[in-house]
């Protein structure tokens, strides 16, 4: 190998260590307290720690795999080359015992070779010959003898000394190769090392850090899951003020308006509803919902259903305690929609086999029968079930989609997604979508209060021009991935009762003026949608021009950093300006 790791390493790192960091961190640690204010400073050297660490192994990172291949040809190229001193070290050692035959030769050619160079004398063979013929013979003989002799002698000498250099060589090669195995080993664990430690560490300040953004995590979960409610438990009056056509009181004034609530899967009820009063089926509405490939099937009506915490009920009796459809909607012409729900539940427990939760996080039941429409409802549709590829099909459903319903699969089967709208596309969404038709209150709504109530001193969901820019600044640093955790409501602590380190608003600004130039102002903001049912983009006009923001990342910054209980449900949303 012909590089040194280390050399490189330094090489890799000297221009971080030349060229300033490009993050900012919390300038600001006056908390008052000297403890939270330790913690602070603290968090601070934490985050520039880790961002150090990083940006350090980064070049290690790129050049990963390319060290990893060459590593892995110098290897290829060690096996080859041991190989072939294995083959040369059996090449030797066979011409060794050849050769300690030949040995025996040579030494009696020598021997034979010395008596007869001393005993040779023409002078003698031509006394001793009877005649010219045989004295040119012997003459001839000798001459010839002495010289093979002399060839062997000289050829098994030259295979002695090849032997002798071959295995001179061949020790140096198993040196040599023993040397660079040596090396290759050593650097390769120290690149390995060191980019093993470097992550290491990085792990290690990643969990010293973590508290914050489980912080955010939790009230993303927060602002987004609280809406689970179904219709038969919630009173179908609205509150006003989340209603778009609410006065604030101020201008600019922005707010963000969902249309439905998760999860947009299965059957809408409130749409169920729209088409009852419309003339459909329940067979048509559960159709229209699940797709053309399911069937209704008769399903033995004695099933056990277990309820945990109520035990056992036949399918039926099971069926006339859901209470997740108002049971006056039978009176205005929805009693098509009752069916279809009284369906949809028999199938959803008879699907999840097992037990069931009693609760609206599997279906909600209560141990009297509900009565009314809803009992008439399941007396009609007795022991009817949604099927799917030969078994009950896992019939979610929920209050209100706004207007588009997503696909899910269950058994094999997935359901179609789709702009749930009288021309059965997106053309008339808004104003044909069954679910506005069926008056939903839930179809668009602006959300600040909690399930419980709790709206943390807000009164509506608007947003004055400088709380909007805050939310424009927040996007800037989100995406610079430095200082997110700091994406909080202002109001954080107070609202949720939780201890974090939410920016305040200036503090924002200036963050964001170091990431390419804050926003002072917005004067307007326009969406557009995608044909897949969400929000594919939000542009706003500000002091700056134009900026546009993904709908995605929209949402998920307005619910990290919109003060109290603001928030967004659906990524399906508008922003309203007045």
């Amino acid at each position: 190998m012909q590089f040194s790791f280390k050399k490189w390493l330094l090489i890799s790192l000297l221009p971080l260590l030349i060229i300033p960091f490009s993050f900012s961190f919390a300038k600001e640690c006056n908390e008052g307290d000297p403890t939270l204010q330790q913690i602070c400073l603290d968090l601070n050297e934490l985050n520039k720690s880790l961002q150090m660490s990083v940006d350090a192994t980064k070049p290690l990172e790129s050049e990963l795999n390319k060290l990893e291949l060459q590593i892995s040809n110098i290897q290829g190229a060690i096996n080859v080359a041991n190989n072939k001193i294995k083959t040369l070290e059996e090449n030797i050692f066979q011409r060794e015992v050849d050769l300690e035959y030949q040995n025996q030769v040579l030494a009696l050619r020598v021997r034979s070779y010395y008596k007869k160079s001393r005993q040779y004398s023409p002078f003698l063979i031509f006394l001793a010959s009877s005649s010219a013929k045989d004295l040119f013979r012997e003459l001839s003989y000798r001459q010839t003898a002495a010289s093979e002799d002399r060839k062997i002698i000289a050829k098994i000498s030259q295979e002695i000394i090849d032997l002798s250099e071959d295995k001179e060589t061949l020790e140096k090669n198993k040196i040599s190769l023993a040397a660079s195995q040596k090396k290759l080993d050593k650097d390769a664990e120290f690149f390995r090392t060191e980019v093993g430690a470097a992550k290491a560490f990085q792990d290690q300040l990643s969990t010293e850090i973590a508290e914050l953004t489980a912080k955010q995590q939790s009230l993303l979960s927060e602002k987004t899951g609280t809406f689970q409610t179904t219709v038969g438990d919630v009173p179908l009056a609205d509150d006003l003020n989340s209603r778009p056509d609410y006065n604030p009181g101020f201008s600019p004034a922005f707010a963000a308006f969902s249309f439905g609530a998760p999860h947009q899967k299965g059957m809408s009820q409130y749409g169920a509803y729209g088409r009852a009063k419309s003339g459909q089926s329940a067979e048509q509405i559960l159709k229209a919902y699940y797709g053309g490939g399911i069937e209704i099937r008769d399903h033995d009506p004695n099933a056990q259903i277990n309820v945990e915490g109520y035990g056992s009920y036949s399918l039926e009796e099971y069926a006339k305690r859901i209470y997740e459809m108002p049971s006056s909607w039978g009176d205005n012409g929805g009693m098509n929609a009752l069916k279809a729900q009284a369906i949809a539940a028999r199938s959803y427990a008879l699907a999840r086999g097992g037990s069931i939760c009693a609760t609206e996080s599997c279906q909600v039941f209560k141990p009297d029968p509900k009565g009314g429409n809803w009992e008439q409802a399941v007396n009609e549709t007795r022991g009817k079930v949604v099927y799917a590829n030969g078994g009950p099909f896992s019939t979610w459903y929920a209050s209100t989609s706004g207007g588009y319903q997503k696909s899910y699969s269950s058994n094999g089967y997935s359901t179609p997604g789709f702009w749930d709208t009288s021309c059965d596309n997106q053309g008339c969404w808004t104003g044909e979508a069954w679910e506005k038709k069926a008056d939903s209150p839930w179809f668009y709504k602006g959300w600040y209060k909690s399930r419980s109530g709790a709206t943390c001193g807000r009164s509506h969901p608007w947003l004055n021009q400088e709380e909007m820019a805050d939310i424009l600044n927040a996007v800037l640093v989100y995406r610079s991935g430095q200082g997110t955790e700091h994406i909080l409501p202002i109001d954080y602590v107070s609202c949720f009762g939780s201890s974090g380190d939410p920016w305040s608003i200036n503090q924002m600004k200036n963050e964001a003026n170091s990431r390419g130039g804050s926003f002072s102002s917005v004067s307007s903001a326009s969406v557009s949608y995608a044909t897949n049912g969400i929000t594919a983009k939000v542009i706003f006009s500000t002091n700056k021009g134009s900026f546009e923001v993904s709908g995605e990342e929209f949402k998920t910054v307005f619910n990290l950093r919109a003060p109290g209980r603001i928030a967004l449900k659906s990524k399906l949303f508008n922003i309203e300006y007045k």
